[in-house]
This record gives C-alpha cells, sequence and structure tokens, in this order.
C-alpha cells in the first residue's frame, strides 16, 4: 500500500508558509524581498490547488470510463497542464534552482523524466500491437458479415483461424523480439525517412530505435521511483518551498507513467511500485484514490493484466473468447437463432474496431506531445543549471 504518514496534521503548505515567514523575520530581508516570497508562495499554493483539482476531476470517472481510452487521454492531457506549470514556476526561479540543494532535486527530476522517455516508447509499441489486434479483429468482422448474404463454412473456418492468431497474439506475453521492437521509431526522430541509427542526438538513449529486447517496464518503473520521497522540512525551507513542486510533478510523472504499463501492453509489465504522498497535500487524497481503484481493477483480472487493464482490451478479450466459442459450436445447416447469436457477436466486434479506428490515432499523437513536451521541460531545465551564476 502506498504510504500516507505525515509529520504532522498540518499541510505542508503552512509549513511552508511557516518556514519563510521565519526567514522574513531576518533584519536582513526588505520589504521587496518579503514582497517577492509572498508571491511565490501565492504561485506555489495554486499550482498544489490546481494539480488537485486535476485529480479530482480523473477521481470523478466512474467503473466504465476509468481506464478507456478517453480516460487516458484526459490523464496525459492533465499531466502536460502540470509540467507547463511546472515549467513556469522553473523559469520564474532560474537563480535559486541552479543552487544547492535544489539543483540536486531538480537534477534528481531530469533524471526521472529521461527515464520517462522509455516508456513513451514502449507505450507506442503497445498501441501498434494493438492495431495488429485490431487486424485479426476486422478479419472475423469480413468474414462473418452476413447482413446481405448466407454464411458458409468457409467464412467461418476463416473467422477461426483469424481469432486463433489473435488468441496466440495476445497470450504471448515474451515478445520482446518481435516486430514491435525492431520497426518503430521514437517520437523524437519519427519526421525524417533518412535517418540512420547513428545520427541521433545526444539527448537519451530514447531518441533512437524503440525500446531493446531486455527492456523491462517493471523495472523501469521501479528506478523511477527510487528515492521518490516527500521533501523534508529543511529542504522546504532551504528552497523556500520549491522542494514541493518538484516532488509533486515528481509524483505526477510516476503515477502517468505506472497508469500506462497498467493500461498499455508493454514489454514485462509489472505494478509493483508504491507511492509516498502524504494525505495532507491538496492531491494526495484524490492520487491515492485512483491508485487504489486501478490496483483493485487490477485484482479482478484474471492472468494478472497480462494484455493491460484498458477497457478496450477487456472488451476484445471478452468478445474474442465468445465469438470462439461461438465459432466452435456452428453446426451446419445454420439456424436462425445461432445466426442471430453471430450477427450479435460482429455487433459487438463491430463496436469495439471503431472505437479503436477513431481513438488509436489520437492516442498516440498525445503521447507523443508527452514526450516532446517532458524532453522540452528538461532541456530548458539542464540549460538552468548549467548556468549557475544566472540570477532571477
Amino acid at each position: 500500500m502506498p504510504s500516507t504518514d505525515n509529520s504532522g496534521s498540518s499541510s505542508p503548505l503552512a509549513s511552508i508558509g511557516r518556514s519563510i515567514r521565519n526567514r522574513r523575520r531576518e533584519p536582513s530581508h526588505s520589504a521587496e524581498v518579503n514582497h517577492e516570497h509572498s508571491a511565490l508562495d501565492s504561485e506555489l499554493e495554486s499550482f498544489q490547488n490546481q494539480v488537485a483539482e486535476r485529480f479530482q476531476n480523473l477521481s470523478a470517472a466512474n467503473a466504465d470510463e476509468l481506464l478507456s481510452i478517453s480516460w487516458i487521454q484526459k490523464l496525459l492531457h492533465m499531466f502536460i497542464g502540470c509540467l507547463e506549470d511546472f515549467r513556469v514556476i522553473l523559469l520564474k526561479n532560474k537563480g535559486q534552482t541552479s543552487k544547492s540543494p535544489l539543483d540536486r532535486l531538480a537534477d534528481d527530476f531530469f533524471e526521472r523524466s529521461v527515464k520517462a522517455l522509455d516508456i513513451c516508447n514502449a507505450t507506442r509499441d503497445g498501441i501498434e500491437k494493438i492495431r495488429l489486434w485490431q487486424k485479426h479483429l476486422e478479419i472475423v468482422l469480413s468474414a462473418l458479415e452476413c447482413r446481405h448474404k448466407s454464411l458458409s463454412e468457409g467464412q467461418f473456418r476463416r473467422a477461426r483461424k483469424a481469432l486463433m492468431d489473435l488468441a496466440l497474439m495476445m497470450l504471448d506475453e515474451r515478445d520482446s523480439g518481435s516486430v514491435f521492437s525492431h520497426r518503430n521509431r521514437s517520437f523524437g526522430r519519427h519526421h525524417s525517412k533518412k535517418d540512420n541509427p547513428q545520427h541521433s542526438s545526444g539527448h537519451s538513449r530514447s531518441l533512437s530505435w524503440s525500446v531493446s529486447n531486455s527492456w523491462s517496464a517493471a523495472k523501469q518503473l521501479q528506478s523511477i521511483s527510487n528515492n521518490l520521497l516527500p521533501p523534508r522540512a529543511n529542504e522546504i525551507a532551504a528552497t523556500n518551498g520549491l522542494a514541493i513542486p518538484i516532488f509533486t510533478v515528481s509524483s505526477v510523472l510516476m503515477f502517468v507513467l505506472w497508469t500506462l504499463v497498467a493500461a498499455i501492453p508493454c514489454q514485462d509489465r509489472g505494478l509493483n511500485v508504491h507511492f509516498s504522498v502524504p494525505r495532507n497535500f491538496p492531491w494526495g487524497t484524490p492520487f491515492l484514490s485512483l491508485y487504489n481503484r486501478i490496483l483493485e481493477e487490477s485484482k479482478k483480472r484474471e492472468n494478472r493484466n497480462a494484455n493491460g487493464l484498458l477497457k478496450e482490451i477487456c472488451q476484445v478479450e471478452r468478445c474474442a473468447r465468445h465469438m470462439t466459442d461461438l465459432v466452435d459450436s456452428i453446426q451446419f445447416p445454420l439456424a436462425e437463432e445461432q445466426r442471430m447469436e453471430v450477427e450479435q457477436g460482429v455487433q459487438e466486434l463491430a463496436m469495439v474496431c471503431e472505437t479503436f479506428r477513431k481513438e488509436l490515432d489520437p492516442l498516440e499523437r498525445q503521447i507523443r506531445e508527452v514526450f516532446r513536451k517532458i524532453m522540452n521541460c528538461r532541456t530548458e531545465g539542464l540549460d538552468i543549471l548549467s548556468k549557475p551564476n544566472d540570477t532571477e
């Protein structure tokens, strides 16, 4: 379970206020400095409240909405908003960001963010995998669509083969050597068809091809979550409260990555990550509520979420099982009752395919945008850290 321990009943924002007020009592602090601190206090509080509101909106989803493609898109939109707000805070406080101990905390975040790029690439691979499932479903639809024709044994054999191929693909959890791992370019290099593997920039390994065969989503999440702990009181005081938005955006990043791995097929998936988020943070309660709901959803699924918790994947699995049982039980000549049952199954499959046709491309574009936003924020942040003598 995630840690909910805290060091008192007061909020972290109150701790920020006390720390800064104590510093203001020193004679060396002018009225101008006090005014600047007051503006920073308001900005930090606003950031925390905006994150809380965004998580509350996400947690308002009912059971049918949670972990659907449309909900994942809302999650990614929320993250982009939080990252942009954090970026503004960072740019407004360049002078402090480049000083100890804030420089260390910021550098830790940028290290986590570059590791996050591999999760984006792995998620892209997962979407491509779903597209292949979709192609097999469409073969079934094409074979069994019967509004204007009678169904023959040959059509059922074709549908059965597509369903068997689909079942084998969905059962194979160790496909690291598959076509997905080799043909997809990373989001950072997709524009040029003339790219060559040695012409990548030096930002990170994720700017080359997609994740390697030995890469593990579970291990990557563990690596990103290492030492992700709420800032201590002395860190809050020493950074004028700026340690808290760094922890906040790191936690939001971690939650988004964890949810993507939970929802979408990824290489060596795993959800064994714990979050240390005190409930006295404004966003702590809705954050932990969503975390627990997703964990509960994972427990409901058989086979330990082998293919992902995405609602549409669950629908594919359910429809495919039903159609397989139906196709295997068909006898000729086809009875009217069986024909109607086939039509109903085909309609259910058609709805899932239509959702994939409409929503997979926008989802992939949004993940690409997340990738780029992370890269841009990291590049700007590292530039700030490389110029320690700059002032605000």
